[in-house]
């Protein structure tokens, strides 16, 4: 699962950088420019499509690698295991971020 967390991270780096250069993070313009992505820029629909569902796909992805590493007993090299585990609340504090965007 590795090989698609590393898709997943390259199509969510991607989208999120295509989707920033029309995105405005003012208060007041915030709607109108997810409006304007989805309806005036070619293709932003999908582009917001994938960026929204692959970050669902990521975490599925995310969830499944580290419940093989449960099941192989890779925690038992605890070095390793622990940045796992700091990479994954990095990836949950990002999401969260990019989630509450106004």
């Amino acid at each position: 699962f590795g090989s698609l967390l590393f898709l997943c991270l390259v199509i969510q780096i991607l989208t999120g950088l295509f989707l920033a250069m029309h995105y405005t993070a003012d208060i007041n313009l915030a709607f109108n420019s997810v409006n304007h992505i989805c309806r005036d820029v070619n293709y932003g629909w999908l582009l917001r499509t994938m960026h929204a569902n692959g970050a669902s796909f990521f975490f599925i992805c995310i969830y499944l690698h580290v419940g093989r590493g449960m099941y192989y007993g890779s925690y038992l090299f605890t070095p390793t295991w622990l940045v796992g585990v700091i990479i994954l609340f990095l990836v949950m504090g990002t999401a969260f971020m990019g989630y509450v965007l106004p």
